[in-house]
């Protein structure tokens, strides 16, 4: 590892309360089989992909039910094994409805007939790709971005370095750190295999430093992977690509341009031991490791659930809740999203699922901007919070478009600490989407 422990960059916070200490020390545990499982077609950015299955038909644990409608989309397998029962209309994570197909389990959890298994050292990289794709593996840290196409640079682009996103930086969520702890050399293996199929050596792991027994773990097998474990100061949004980069390389992504503008490509912990489960095993992703927290839960912890697990069983497996929740959030406290029902259901990239007390929520009103710049102290992307929230409070996107509104990552450092209440992430997501619709035009 780096002697430079603490490596970071400029902006960003440290939340007063992170809730890491409620679920860091639970072991992963596997899900109990359920009687329903309710999966939702579309699990990826890009297009969606294309039903294959109907009312009626069986299914077996990893067949193909959806193929990939596109370059930039991914195929869905089944969780288990059992008949679809329908394909219906049910809440999505972002709040409209979306279509799932219904499937009732039969109980047994038996695999259909897996991919073969693929020496990966020896395979041409487009074949570990298509694996990837195969696959259905997307980034598992939010995104949902489909791996294989960050794997596939267009021509020009030349990658010399891959960094693996373990900081976790988000508050309440541990599943990151449990996977590095639990399945060390899986992670490591998936990193080696990601830099093979991009024909990178330059290969990192950048871990916050309040994880150190993760470090430790993978320090102990890195070196016969030959990946470099690199230690991040504790700071959010320390896991976003571009702040990554930024950290490890000291290379800056340029306004409005992309890792592989510098030569890298950011992926995912959780990715990568998905890699290794396609590319060693001939597994394709059909659960995730999703952490399950907050005061309102009675064991807070972690857990391998199968995508289309609802959100109310996912609380249950923690063994309920011992004071009614004030909020449900998808993710964390700082990106995620507040769920109006609690039979939305696990994807691909539902990272946590946390509940918040009633105490713990407040209700405000903003006022006006008082000019203090301390949302131009946090943000990362250097940008002018308050500035561009008043050109977008008076409808001037042409003004936010040029002073950069589209390098904002959404983070919310900027409304964390901002003591008039401005609703700042709010405005630059009306923004972000007011502009693509002209630019559209």
């Amino acid at each position: 590892m780096s002697k430079s422990k603490g490596l970071t960059f400029k902006g960003g916070i440290h939340p007063s309360k992170d809730g890491k200490a409620l679920s860091s020390s639970a072991a992963i545990q596997d899900a109990p089989l359920l009687k329903e499982y309710q999966l939702i077609i579309q699990q990826n950015i890009g297009a969606p992909p294309k039903l294959l299955v109907a009312k009626g038909d069986e299914v077996k644990k990893g067949q193909l039910i959806a193929e990939a409608g596109g370059f930039v989309s991914v195929p869905l397998h089944s969780p288990t094994s059992g008949k679809i029962s329908k394909i219906d209309s049910i809440p999505g994570p972002m709040g409209i409805p979306v279509q799932a197909v219904v499937i009732a389990a039969d109980g047994e959890d038996q695999w259909g007939e897996l991919m073969e298994s693929m020496d990966w050292k020896a395979a041409e990289p487009q074949a570990i790709k298509d694996r990837v794709r195969d696959a259905g593996v997307v980034g598992m840290g939010g995104a949902a971005f489909p791996t294989h196409v960050k794997l596939s640079p267009p021509p020009g682009k030349e990658i010399d370095c891959l960094i693996l996103n373990g900081a976790e930086c988000e508050p309440y969520l541990t599943a990151d750190h449990r996977l590095m702890m639990e399945y060390p050399e899986k992670v490591l293996e998936g990193a080696a295999i990601l830099g093979k199929a991009l024909g990178v050596t330059d290969v990192y792991i950048g871990v916050e430093v309040n994880k150190m027994d993760a470090i430790d773990t993978l320090l102990a097998k890195a070196d016969d992977y030959g990946v470099k474990i690199v230690g991040l100061q504790v700071k959010y949004p320390q896991g976003a690509e571009k702040h990554l980069i930024s950290a490890i390389t000291k290379r800056e992504v340029p306004t409005g341009g992309l890792p592989m503008d510098v030569g890298c490509v950011v992926q995912n912990v959780g990715s990568a031991a998905a890699v290794a489960d396609a590319v060693v095993e001939g597994k394709p992703l059909i659960d995730r490791i999703t952490t399950v927290t907050g005061e309102p839960v009675k064991n807070p912890s972690n857990w391998r659930l199968k995508l289309g697990t609802p959100v109310i069983e996912a609380i249950k497996f923690a063994g309920g809740v011992v004071c009614e929740p004030g909020k449900v959030i998808l993710g964390g406290p700082m990106m995620g999203f507040a769920q109006k029902s609690l039979l939305v259901t696990v994807t691909k990239n539902t990272s946590g699922i946390l509940l918040m007390k009633k105490d713990e929520i407040t209700q405000y009103q903003s006022v006006a901007c008082i000019r203090c710049g301390r949302c131009v102290d946090a943000c990362p992307m250097n940008l002018q919070p308050g500035s561009l929230s008043a050109a977008i409070e008076s409808e001037k996107f042409d003004l936010a478009a040029k002073n950069n509104i589209m390098d904002c990552v959404e983070c919310g450092s900027c409304a964390y600490v901002c003591p008039s209440n401005r609703p700042l992430v709010q405005h630059f997501r009306r923004a972000k989407a007011e502009i693509r619709k002209i630019t559209k035009k």
